[in-house]
């Protein structure tokens, strides 16, 4: 045999030993799970709102927080790339909803300034940075006002952005977008007694059989409404449904998307119940009881209108409590993969609707921090990611996470190792302190199982100057997050970073 086909044969065996390996380490390709693949440093406070947009073949990232938008290039590995940052008007927000959608020859993202009370209109150029085309103020005619949730609605002859919000006076209001990226106010609805458009935070769209629908989610008024959307952005309530505590849960509705599998449609909503609210003076109806948490799944009937139809409850092996996005991953014809974004819970849940309409949970991973709004789907090429952002103020991340076949772990442990190199002008003082401090957290985070450490002792001359070595043991996935983006982990990065050199981490698995 010569030597080409020796390498051929060895090739061939390589490729298959990974692939049974591959084999033995997932479960079935319904067995989903979220790994992290990367975080960058955001230039504002924090990040509330995240979306994504595709223009020229390059995929990128806009993260709004207080004051300000981040834009990122993203790439098929997961990997961020940051690109500007911009300011909002006023320095205000924080940026709440943001939709990013083509107008004729331009793409524009729009985004709702919650505190500026006005829509933002930015032109996304060639390099994914954003230039302001136009701003619309709120009006006594319109309801802008702490403006919160955008959807874009695409008709034959023209595009329209519906707005919803949490002013004193709420309603919902159409805008058809123009060229230029300028709004024109087109028709706007109030409150009332009968319709969910108090505290319009979740809005989908359904376009069935040559109509178009539109759906909100009330959280101060706890429920659903659907509106008929006519060509030309006009709108009429179609129906509407209120919390229970039988078969919805919608006290505080807040996520709403929706999915079509074969011929049915179906809306999904999610709730933050009234009770995870401190301020007692933010919910105005307070004659609410707590019965529970879950997400509510609703077909769409022949008029359009919403029809109860399952709930997935919140138990012991779910993480679903204070959801505040609901983000589709994926949809086949007999199927949808979907994620939810929780502020309580400080998780990622996924779910899986059937054709059918069920639900059922798959896997859930614990951030470690509280998603307020900040959920992205966004997907490139097979490729399936999650972007994430919190609205702590002392997080200053964003995260990205690929979707895959969950890798089996049982009976392992990981093993986070990490080696520091001290500045040369460090004192013996301060590198104590930062030894004490490191050890500290075994104490402050309950997911650190095991921490040793110690200090180089190897006369190889191999070590390129690093000196101290610390190692800590997690159960899983969920306590390696939960310890990276911790207060105390990040405080000791903050307080020890300035007298670090250099820093070498290594994860891996091993037995138990």
């Amino acid at each position: 045999m010569n030597n080409k086909k020796i390498m051929n044969t060895f090739k061939y065996v390589l490729a298959a030993i990974f692939a049974i390996a591959q084999i033995g380490n997932a479960q079935s390709k319904d067995d989903l799970m979220l790994y992290r693949k990367d975080f960058k440093a955001i230039s504002g406070e924090n990040t509330v709102s995240v979306t994504s947009y595709e223009k020229g073949g390059k995929h990128y990232v806009f993260a709004g927080g207080v004051g300000n938008i981040d834009v990122y290039r993203l790439n098929e590995d997961g990997i961020l790339s940051p690109i500007s940052d911009h300011e909002l008007h006023m320095k205000k927000g924080p940026a709440r909803g943001m939709v990013a959608t083509r107008i004729k020859n331009n793409d524009y993202l729009f985004v709702a300034n919650k505190h500026g009370n006005v829509i933002e209109s930015f032109k996304i150029l060639d390099s994914g940075s954003l230039e302001r085309t136009a701003l619309t103020k709120d009006t006594e005619d319109t309801y802008l006002g702490t403006a919160i949730t955008l959807q874009v609605v695409h008709m034959k002859n023209g595009s329209y952005l519906f707005v919803g919000g949490l002013e004193e006076n709420p309603g919902l209001s159409c805008f058809q977008i123009q060229e230029n990226g300028a709004l024109t106010h087109v028709q706007s609805m109030k409150d009332d007694e009968t319709v969910h458009t108090d505290g319009i935070i979740g809005m989908y769209v359904h376009q069935i059989k040559g109509k178009t629908y539109l759906y909100t989610g009330g959280f101060q008024d706890n429920g659903v409404s659907s509106f008929r959307v006519y060509e030309d952005g006009t709108f009429k309530n179609v129906n509407n449904i209120s919390d229970n505590k039988t078969d919805r849960y919608l006290t505080g509705t807040y996520p709403v998307t929706g999915v079509t599998l074969e011929d049915q449609h179906y809306v999904i909503v999610g709730h933050r119940h009234h009770k995870y609210y401190k301020r007692g003076n933010f919910i105005k109806r307070k004659d609410f009881v707590y019965h529970g948490d879950g997400v509510s799944v609703f077909k769409v009937d022949k008029k359009g209108a919403l029809v109860p139809h399952f709930v997935l409850k919140d138990d012991e092996s779910t993480k679903l409590s204070g959801q505040t996005r609901i983000e589709v991953i994926s949809v086949n014809t007999d199927e949808a993969v979907l994620a939810v974004g929780t502020r309580d819970d400080e998780a990622i849940q996924l779910l899986k609707l059937n054709k059918e309409g069920v639900l059922s949970p798959m896997n859930y991973l614990e951030t470690g921090y509280s998603i307020y709004y900040g959920l992205r789907s966004h997907s490139i090429g097979e490729k399936d990611f999650l972007i994430a952002g919190s609205f702590r103020f002392d997080l200053h991340k964003l995260v990205t996470y690929n979707v895959l076949p969950k890798i089996n772990r049982d009976h392992k442990k990981l093993r986070h190792v990490v080696h520091l190199k001290y500045k040369s002008d460090a004192t013996n003082a301060q590198i104590k302190e930062a030894e004490q401090a490191f050890v500290a957290l075994k104490d402050q985070i309950p997911q650190i199982t095991a921490l040793e450490w110690g200090i180089n002792d190897s006369e190889e001359g191999a070590s390129k100057g690093f000196t101290h070595t610390f190692t800590l043991t997690f159960n899983d996935e969920h306590g390696r997050e939960i310890y990276l983006f911790h207060k105390a982990h990040l405080d000791l990065v903050a307080k020890v970073g300035p007298i670090i050199a250099d820093v070498l981490v290594m994860d891996y698995w091993t037995e138990e």
